[in-house]
């Protein structure tokens, strides 16, 4: 009976594969599982995504998913009150709050990520800028402060203001009001 340990099996499936099993830092090459492993990483419909999804339609907010007309398609678009929200996960944009611990760079390749990371969170800073520039208002939420969905329903409240009649129905409203209490023969609010 032949006896392999786990680690002389990754070792031997490696050779098998044609990949290096120790890799220098400069020989690294990514092999194709882990390739395939990193294509797989959606962008959009994410978990911590679909889960404010979920809570803002269960608190009665409608929304355009993945907004084309704003920079960077927005993941959630809220167009008559004109504000946006950013769900992103805390590795991928790197979070910058110390007490966010899945914000951490992995031990292998970190230059490469460094870089990588960066890049993302200054297309995010830029994105936001640019959107705040054309009147916007945003709200970034991330990863790791989904936990707790009191605390998360309140700070979007407070963002968003009540549910259901949007903010350009309420200015509506005021003028109307304010027409109807004008002296003015053509005032079609007037009785």
């Amino acid at each position: 009976m032949l006896l392999i340990s786990v680690s002389s099996q990754v070792t031997l499936l490696a050779i098998e594969n044609g990949c290096n099993p120790m890799p220098s830092a400069e020989s690294w090459q990514v092999p194709d599982a882990r390739s395939r492993n990193m294509a797989a990483i959606k962008a959009k419909n994410t978990k911590p995504e679909m889960l404010v999804r979920h809570l803002l339609h269960a608190m009665g907010y409608r929304f355009r998913l993945h907004y084309a007309g704003l920079p960077g398609r927005p993941d959630l678009a809220f167009p008559a009150r004109m504000k946006v929200i950013e769900v992103r996960g805390c590795f991928w944009h790197q979070h910058a709050d110390p007490r966010c611990h899945n914000a951490v760079l992995p031990a292998t390749r970190r230059e490469w990520w460094r870089a990588k990371l960066k890049s993302n969170a200054a297309r995010d800073r830029k994105n936001l800028r640019k959107i705040k520039k054309l009147g916007w208002s945003a709200l970034v939420l991330w990863e790791c402060e989904l936990e707790d969905q009191d605390i998360l329903a309140l700070r979007i409240r407070n963002f968003l203001g009540q549910p259901g009649g949007s903010a350009r129905t309420v200015d509506r409203s005021k003028k109307r009001m304010q027409l109807a209490q004008t002296p003015n023969s053509l005032n079609r609010w007037a009785e």
